[in-house]
């Protein structure tokens, strides 16, 4: 479904952000792209969705395939075409829409007409809250119910590929619980494929069955998400688990000291 080759991004032809980065989601998979804030994470989102020029990026080298086709530098409508549908980190709801008038944007980008009551339905059906709430005004909605309307629209348009920055950012556990949920009932019915970038290493791992890990730009890390799990720096570093009794000084965290036992 989507394939990236040896990617660069630069923003402003000066600064480098990604660095060679190649990563594989193929059909109907969860595929998690972890690592901290400022790794390029969400960079990464926005070359294949074609959001780059609105920060004044470029992909400058490498290849992205989306079903087989070359994507690199297209424009957003041109991806959206694809049925590939973003849903951005924080939450971008229209604020002084309804929840059910931001429900409906995503049915015209998508089949729309005489579909857009089941698909309506359908996104009721995975999110029954939204059913109670869907004449309130989108503003005054909580955090999750927010995030709740952003994948709902998204699944409005029928997409083969979803890119998810962040989903749990912000939000309690038990509504990350709930979304995550949601997530991967729509993988399962829906056969949708996900690229889900994410802090949220344990929840993440949870649903995908592959992982990727990047700093500073880089690839550092993939595998099985199972595997991913029992690493050892996997568990130190994104699940706040070590070996017990093992003493650590603040140094030995560093992001420097980390990356060279990635490449070891």
């Amino acid at each position: 479904m989507l394939k990236i080759s040896n990617v660069e991004v630069k923003y402003s032809n000066v600064i480098l952000v990604l660095k060679g980065v190649s990563l594989e989601v193929p059909d109907e998979a969860v595929v998690c792209l972890l690592g901290a804030n400022g790794a390029g994470k969400t960079t990464l989102i926005r070359a294949v969705s074609g959001m780059l020029k609105t920060q004044l990026g470029k992909v400058t080298d490498g290849v992205i395939e989306i079903g087989g086709q070359r994507v690199e530098n297209q424009s957003p409508e041109v991806i959206a075409a694809l049925r590939v549908a973003q849903v951005m980190e924080g939450r971008r709801v229209l604020e002084q829409l309804t929840v059910e008038e931001n429900l409906k944007l995503g049915g015209y980008i998508g089949p729309g007409g005489s579909r857009l009551k089941a698909d309506l339905d359908r996104v009721y059906d995975y999110f029954p809250r939204l059913w109670e709430l869907k004449t309130r005004t989108s503003g005054y909605i909580s955090g999750g119910e927010q995030q709740m309307v952003v994948i709902g629209r998204a699944l409005m348009t029928h997409p083969k590929l979803m890119l998810l920055d962040e989903p749990s950012l912000g939000l309690a556990p038990l509504m990350v619980k709930s979304i995550y949920e949601v997530l991967e009932r729509i993988n399962r019915e829906e056969k949708t494929s996900m690229l889900l970038v994410e802090q949220n290493a344990r929840i993440a791992l949870s649903i995908a069955s592959y992982g990727y890990i990047m700093e500073s730009g880089r690839i550092v890390l993939d595998g099985a998400a199972e595997k991913l799990k029992d690493n050892e720096d996997v568990k130190e570093f994104y699940l706040g688990l070590s070996a017990v009794g093992k003493k650590k000084s603040y140094k030995d965290v560093k992001h420097y000291k980390r990356r060279k036992r990635w490449l070891g």
